[in-house]
């Protein structure tokens, strides 16, 4: 298939799913990265191999995994022109989302109530490490619930209609891959001590 073929809306289309998943490689990159370096770290002498997962990071995995679905589902509703159900299941992955961070704030509280900081004398290079590779996939999920925001605001104004779906279907792909990483991140941190 030739690439240069196809009309300007179908050119933009591709260039913007490209572009998309370009981004998507690239922070794919950056988090292998950080859990190579949590890996190389914990031969360190001061590492903590009694970490345990915070209940709340249980809670916040469960409210990922059900948004995935939320959002394959609003996806399909819509491109079904069933337009209400996409709604509500836009908002149902919204409000998954908002939980999801809430309980990762959560999970902090729970590790500091355990004695462990981000920084100062009671922090270690353990959780310093979890701190950081979650709060980077925090800000990605609060990325993703911006764009949530947009394609709400556009489903409401009725944008995605007779197949004009590329708005939701980048905004759903990227909330996938933000469910995956933290799919990722949770097995790690919990095999990996």
């Amino acid at each position: 298939m030739d690439l240069t073929q196809g009309s300007h809306e179908l050119k933009v289309n591709r260039a913007k799913k490209n572009m998309l998943w370009f981004g998507i490689i690239s922070l794919t990159m950056s988090f292998a990265g950080l859990t190579s370096a949590y890996v190389v770290s914990k031969e360190r002498p001061d590492w903590i191999t009694s970490f345990e997962i915070p209940p709340a990071f249980y809670i916040s995995l469960a409210l990922i995994v059900v948004s995935s679905f939320t959002v394959h589902f609003a996806l399909w509703a819509i491109k079904k022109e069933q337009h209400a159900l996409g709604m509500s299941l836009l908002v149902s992955t919204l409000i998954l989302g908002i939980l999801f961070i809430i309980f990762q704030f959560v999970g902090f509280s729970e590790i500091i109530q355990n004695g462990y900081n981000f920084t100062g004398p009671t922090s270690s290079i353990t959780t310093s490490f979890i701190y950081l590779v979650v709060l980077l996939h925090v800000a990605h999920v609060f990325a993703g619930l911006v764009s949530l925001l947009f394609v709400i605001y556009n489903q409401y104004k009725q944008k995605y209609r007779y197949g004009k779906t590329l708005g939701i279907e980048l905004a759903a792909t990227f909330w996938h891959f933000v469910d995956i990483v933290w799919i990722y991140l949770f097995l790690f941190i919990y095999f990996v001590k």
